[in-house]
């Protein structure tokens, strides 16, 4: 019995002696020590440690500083902690460092950190100084004096300024000037015509006007890739102009004819209502004799005297006519 108890406090002992080991180790990173030793970068087992309590991947600083002593950078490791705390991207900006190295282009460590934090690839930014950018912009409608429009394409040859690269505009900014500059020369061109004898005119005084300005670039050179006719804005514009001012006098031509309707209707309405008084007056006539009859005023001789007045003017009337009719058949 107590020599089962011996073995089996010996196999315990042993059991917790190597669960001890394999969380040093895990905590530890020994063999990350092993490799920054044997790459020339000698590292306490205490600052790996403090970047575990940390909660910084010793490997993201570690293998970064190796890169970075092998391209024969100087940096030191608190350099790289401090920005991978601040959010920072460590392996590309010692990337970016090395080719900066390498292409002769100034570039310190403070700058790219910069750089990375502003959101901006330090990475491909040193690549775009040393090989040179195309961006091509879109079609690009502009309008000459003539009236013709103008369809042009261009393609911009940039250079990242690192100097620049914190702060400055990006390719947006670059193709809205570049059309700005497109739009403005060909709408001072006299005719279409001499845009398309000189498309080099459009990209030497697009060129001319410091475009990148205040951007993350330096724009190297701008060739003119394609120029299309578009429509003719300025007949466009003359055949719309004219077709609204003959809806406008049609409108008011409208209008006068709409307002002698109602004159003409009022006149008519007129004419009935004085014919109605008409009417209505001799409807009183008869009432009128009647009462000058019972009365004594009209006697008898004097309601034929008037009759007889009334025959002879409808007879010199009827005479009239008569008379007329024969001179205009004559």
């Amino acid at each position: 019995m107590l020599a089962n108890a011996s073995v089996f406090f010996t196999f315990g002992i042993a059991l917790i002696i190597i669960i001890l080991v394999m969380l040093f180790f895990s905590f530890v990173p020994v063999g990350l020590w092993i490799t920054a030793y044997f790459s020339g970068i000698k590292i306490k087992i205490s600052t790996l440690i403090g970047m575990r309590l940390r909660r910084v991947a010793p490997s993201r600083i570690v293998n970064p500083l190796i890169k970075a002593s092998k391209g024969g950078l100087d940096i030191d490791i608190n350099e790289l902690e401090a920005h991978f705390l601040a959010g920072g991207n460590v392996n590309t900006v010692v990337d970016a460092l090395i080719a900066a190295q390498r292409a002769n282009i100034p570039l310190t460590f403070e700058r790219a950190a910069a750089i990375d934090l502003a959101g901006r690839n330090v990475l491909e930014a040193v690549q775009v100084s040393v090989n040179p950018k195309v961006i091509e912009t879109p079609l690009i409608a502009a309008v000459a004096k003539n009236g013709i429009e103008v369809m042009v394409k261009a393609r911009v040859t940039v250079r990242a300024n690192i100097e620049r690269l914190v702060g400055g505009a990006g390719e947006e900014t670059i193709i809205a000037r570049v059309g700005e500059g497109i739009v403005t020369t060909v709408g001072s061109s006299n005719t279409h015509e001499d845009v398309l004898e000189n498309p080099d005119s459009i990209s030497q005084t697009v060129l001319s006007k410091g475009l990148d300005s205040g951007t993350a670039f330096e724009i190297l050179s701008i060739d003119i890739a394609d120029i299309d006719i578009g429509r003719n804005i300025g007949a466009k514009l003359l055949t719309d102009q004219a077709e609204a001012d003959k809806n406008i006098a049609q409108a008011r031509a409208e209008e006068r004819r709409a307002m002698a309707v109602a004159r003409e209707q009022e006149e008519k309405a007129e004419v009935q209502h004085m014919r109605a008084k008409v009417i209505e007056a001799e409807a009183e006539v008869p009432l009128a004799m009647a009462e000058a009859f019972r009365k004594g005023n009209l006697g008898v001789m004097d309601y034929y005297n008037m009759k007889n007045i009334l025959a002879d003017t409808d007879m010199r009337s009827s005479i009239s006519k008569i008379s007329d009719e024969g001179k205009d058949q004559k």
